[in-house]
């Protein structure tokens, strides 16, 4: 496919047909000139040398030239074929227990902290193996489909905690499920599920899970979080504990005699985790015993510069000007300064463009070995030479992504969104433009900006609505999102039936402060009596009154409570 780099310097074309009016006219004015001094023909007589087909066609040479140089300083490139780059990998899907009970602290600083520690410290030791991540408690759901995307695949572990799932409880089962069906369709690699939990399954045959997995070639490992012993859990912001219905505190233990069944039926290894990094190393060195097979990733090929095809006709199109004379059999003249000054700005421009390739290309190997500090040393220099370069602002931007500077990549980012319609213009600025918003969303996400993550990610699957990927990470800013909002309004609910109650309490002691004196004379105590049984009367309707209105919001929140409850699946457990 070919395109300009630089397609704004194609508006010099313009310039061309002015050059060729301006050149007719002066053709008219020489000719009307010659008149006034006598007959052209017999003036012609008088100047052999002079021959008016030469000095036409050293005008189209130079228009021509001008016009290549044009096109040089447009940045011809021809590529945008997709190509398939074969990396050798596996693909592990990883199933994170957040149910309250991961937050004993038998293990530091508790079990659900540590796992996610150990995850992260796995997935910086990937390479080209895809991974994925299923969080389940009641239920299950995917957090991040299958991807080699390990930096968001480190995001979105950072911001898992037990209020994501609202149905407690432990449903391993269920995770194994859904685990085998996120695999990559029809890849032939070597598929596992690391599933890490204390093993306290309420809900469902995960025995049964893992065989099924196992028989379709998928291997289930189990990491165990806590001790046997167990621990009580704490809630969060108190110094109190978890109790159950009885009033006695929970002790969670960490159920090894199951975890090791559900490894033995899904063809695994069992390990226990505990404060060292014993049970990361058993888990690196049995992935790394699976058969590592190639992983089809399809990405653009670069494109290739064809700027030197027209600076040689350039070139040649100048030397023949050069060469040809504007007189008949006459040694040649002086060499023009414009013919001069253009070679220099042809060259001038090959040369930078050349340079902004070499860094753009350097910095692409860079990238793909993981030296992202380098690769984004490289980028720079390419902008230093173009800074409207859509390429090198791309690059950049994903080389600071890659480092975790999410505010100087999302600068990057913001620079291309600007350049919305000129990338929408070619499908393959829009699959950019679409990874661009998909990174700003991730961006978002990690700032707990959920609002601008959904559009980011909306923008994103308007360019490419086949992104799964972005569909999930939608998913899940929507439901933080609902949960953020949720969360405020009860705040704000809370802090407004405070005022109120105050407000009760303030009219009930200026009631009492209002109640009359007694008078000595008792015809005045008779005739105020009846004021003060009316206003005591009003007084108790007004309490009457709010208690019914009490009693009325208590019957609808319970009503609620109640059909909320319903529609959950209840579980005899919440930990």
């Amino acid at each position: 496919m070919f395109r300009f780099a630089h397609p704004d310097f194609l508006y010099l074309l313009f310039l061309v047909p002015a050059l060729v009016v301006f050149y007719l006219y002066a053709c008219l004015a020489k000719r009307r000139a010659i008149k006034r001094y006598g007959n052209p023909l017999l003036l012609a007589e008088l100047m052999p040398e002079v021959s008016p087909k030469r000095q036409h066609l050293k005008f189209w040479l130079l228009s021509g030239a001008i016009t290549m140089v044009i096109f040089v300083m447009a940045g011809p490139q021809f590529g945008t074929k997709l190509e398939t780059v074969k990396r050798q990998g596996v693909e592990i899907m990883v199933c994170l227990d957040v149910s309250n009970s991961m937050l004993a602290e038998d293990v530091s600083p508790n079990r659900l902290d540590k796992a996610k520690q150990m995850l992260s410290r796995l997935t910086d030791g990937f390479t080209n193996d895809k991974v994925g991540l299923i969080v389940f408690a009641g239920d299950a759901f995917t957090q991040l489909p299958i991807t080699s995307d390990y930096i968001s695949a480190k995001m979105f572990l950072s911001s898992i905690n037990p209020a994501m799932i609202s149905t407690q409880g432990t449903a391993i089962g269920a995770a194994i499920n859904l685990a085998a069906r996120s695999f990559t369709p029809n890849e032939s690699s070597d598929k596992a599920i690391v599933l890490i939990t204390d093993g306290e399954n309420h809900e469902d045959d995960a025995v049964g899970a893992a065989k099924a997995a196992a028989e379709k070639g998928i291997r289930v490992n189990i990491v165990g979080m806590g001790d046997p012993k167990g621990a009580p859990i704490p809630i969060d912001g108190s110094n109190n504990y978890m109790k159950d219905k009885e009033g006695n505190v929970v002790i969670t233990k960490l159920n090894e005699e199951m975890a090791q069944g559900i490894a033995a039926a899904g063809n695994g290894m069992y390990v226990r985790a505990d404060n060292t990094n014993s049970a990361l190393k058993a888990l690196q060195q049995e992935i790394d015993k699976m058969n590592k097979t190639e992983l089809d990733s399809k990405v653009y090929s670069e494109y290739d510069e064809q700027f030197q095809v027209f600076a040689w006709i350039a070139l040649f199109l100048l030397l023949a000007d050069f060469l040809t004379l504007d007189r008949k059999n006459r040694v040649f003249r002086k060499v023009k300064l414009f013919s001069v000054l253009l070679l220099l700005v042809m060259g001038q421009t090959a040369v930078a463009q050349k340079a902004e390739r070499q860094h753009v290309k350097a910095g692409n190997k860079l990238y793909e070995s993981e030296k992202f500090t380098e690769s984004e040393i490289e980028y720079r220099k390419s902008l230093e030479v173009n800074p409207r370069s859509v390429e090198g602002t791309y690059n950049l931007g994903n080389a600071l992504y890659k480092q975790g500077k999410f505010p100087e990549a999302a600068e990057q980012y913001q620079l291309l969104a600007g350049q919305g319609e000129k990338l929408m213009e070619t499908p393959e600025g829009k699959e950019r433009l679409s990874g661009v918003y998909h990174n700003m969303g991730n961006i978002f996400m990690n700032g707990k900006d959920y609002g601008k993550a959904v559009e980011a990610y909306k923008q994103s699957l308007r360019l490419n609505p086949s992104d799964d990927e972005t569909r999930y990470n939608l998913a899940l800013a929507q439901k933080l999102l609902s949960d953020q909002q949720n969360q405020d309004q009860s705040q704000d609910q809370q802090n407004d039936d405070k005022q109120e109650n105050k407000d009760q309490k303030d009219d009930q002691q200026q009631q009492q402060q209002q109640q009359p004196q007694d008078d000595q004379k008792q015809d005045k105590t008779q005739q105020q009596q009846q004021p003060n049984e009316q206003m005591s009367k009003d007084n108790a309707q007004q309490m009457l009154d709010a208690f019914l209105q009490d009693e009325k919001d208590t019957q609808e929140k319970v009503k609620k409570a109640q059909m909320q409850q319903q529609q959950r699946r209840k579980t005899e457990k919440e930990w």
